[in-house]
């Protein structure tokens, strides 16, 4: 309990739910009705729906907030007997790289408490890394599954847009999120995403695709597996420290009869506009339903009902979910509409199509997850830009719909890096089958940060 408060890294813990929870688990145990991750512990980012539960997103505005049903990713887990631990704490609405504009205040990185742990599923990302829990799940909108579980040392997966369900898990850009795990390993990542994915008729977005068994898999041969390396993820952003551990981790590979080819995403400087230009205007509609009147926060102090939207959303938003309703406003109004948002998504169908040439040459893109190592809590608060780009390297796979896999690759000094796979739709067995190949040979993924061993 202690540690978890240290790190923030929850927003509700329920242990009377955990306990009835365990104690269904060991009937299903002793009954012979037990599930694979039957028992197993594991927390949930506060984004997804939990009937009787509190769901805040890290937000004000949705503070006293309790669900009257279960999310369909929820439900599955519940219905796998895996306990639930608590609601990870979160970016606001997963808007951030850092976990630092969560209303409930920053998660702290376990290896170094004075570091982001990256966002926006940071509360997610520590709490396994800690080893609070054996896993968690997660979202991914521009990296916010991928991004923490590098900045933590861990394992993260973004699923194919579709393959897992989104009913029940609160909106933020609809075309872009994602529902996924966070795991120590690429094994624990496979039979955890047998549990969640799969066809939701609940959900629109999701595609009625046969579900693989993740684990069969795992030790397949890699050899002759042809890996595209990018030349645009290793220009001047990305840190000599990084990059040097990539470098050797795709070595590793190699050795496993692995084929490194260089391939061109000729779009790629163009992900960061768009995905800036497309996410806040989803954002600015969607969020146009938390107005204090059905649910939620309300402003106590206001003349009429117009002024009571105002003062309601004036205080129950942060600064940077103000930012990007904002941005999106203006990017969906009369007059600019053409001029950004519809300019925005001709580039993301360019940036799509560099990825379908590039799968042409090569099985798998591999390459850093994020530029640097984790940074300091508060130096990048005052500059957005700055923050924006931490996800210079996987916001292209959301505005494509890719799935991708990051995996422990190293230390620069004390604090982890990851490792990025990148493969066309559906390859989720794939993308794990080499995560899981690389974690045979190196123990990066078994670390654990000092107090929490």
């Amino acid at each position: 309990m202690e540690r978890h408060r240290a790190l923030n890294a929850f927003i509700t813990v329920d242990p009377e739910l955990s306990l009835n929870q365990a104690r269904a688990a060991d009937r299903m145990l002793k009954n012979g009705g037990s599930r694979p991750l039957t028992g197993i512990p594991i927390a949930h980012k506060d984004i997804f729906c939990t009937k009787g539960v509190l769901t805040t997103c890290g937000s004000k505005i949705l503070s006293n907030f309790v669900p009257p049903y279960d999310a369909t990713l929820i439900k599955r887990c519940y219905e796998e007997g895996m306990v639930t631990l608590g609601k990870t704490n979160m970016d606001e609405f997963a808007m951030g790289s850092s976990n630092e504009t969560s209303y409930f205040g920053p998660v702290r990185n376990p290896w170094d408490q004075f570091r982001v742990p990256g966002g926006s599923s940071g509360g997610s990302a520590a709490s396994v890394t800690a080893r609070l829990c054996a896993a968690a799940t997660g979202t991914d909108t521009g990296g916010s599954i991928r991004q923490p579980a590098a900045l933590c040392g861990i394992t993260g997966l973004k699923p194919t847009y579709g393959r897992v369900s989104r009913y029940g898990m609160v909106a933020f850009a609809s075309s872009l999120d994602q529902g996924g795990v966070l795991t120590q390993s690429a094994e624990d990542a496979a039979l955890l995403l047998n549990v969640i994915a799969g066809f939701d008729p609940l959900d629109s977005t999701s595609v009625e695709e046969p579900v693989p068994d993740y684990g069969s898999k795992l030790k397949d041969d890699i050899d002759g597996l042809k890996i595209g390396l990018p030349k645009q993820y290793f220009d001047e952003g990305l840190s000599p420290e990084v990059e040097v551990l990539i470098r050797d981790a795709l070595r590793v590979l190699e050795d496993h009869g692995a084929v490194l080819i260089d391939i061109d995403l000729p779009n790629s400087e163009l992900c960061v506009p768009c995905y800036y230009v497309i996410a806040p205007s989803e954002a600015s509609s969607n969020l146009s339903r938390f107005d204090g009147v059905r649910y939620g926060y309300r402003s106590e102090d206001y003349e009429d009902l117009v002024d009571m939207y105002m003062r309601t959303r004036a205080e129950g938003f942060g600064d940077e979910v103000k930012r990007r309703i904002m941005i999106g406003t203006y990017a969906l109004s009369a007059g600019y509409y053409d001029a950004y948002y519809l300019k925005a998504q001709k580039l993301r169908r360019l940036i799509t199509h560099d990825f379908e040439r590039a799968f042409e040459l090569c099985d798998v893109i591999a390459g850093p997850t994020t530029p640097t190592a984790a940074f300091e809590i508060g130096a990048k608060t005052s500059d957005p830009i700055s923050m924006y780009l931490n996800d210079i390297y996987t916001i292209s796979v959301n505005l494509s719909g890719l799935p991708a896999l990051s995996v422990p690759a190293g230390f620069a000094g004390d604090l982890p890096a990851g490792l990025q796979l990148i493969g066309p739709y559906f390859s989720e067995s794939r993308l794990l089958n080499i995560g899981h190949r690389f974690q045979m040979d190196t123990e990066w993924h078994r670390r654990i940060p000092g107090g929490f061993e």
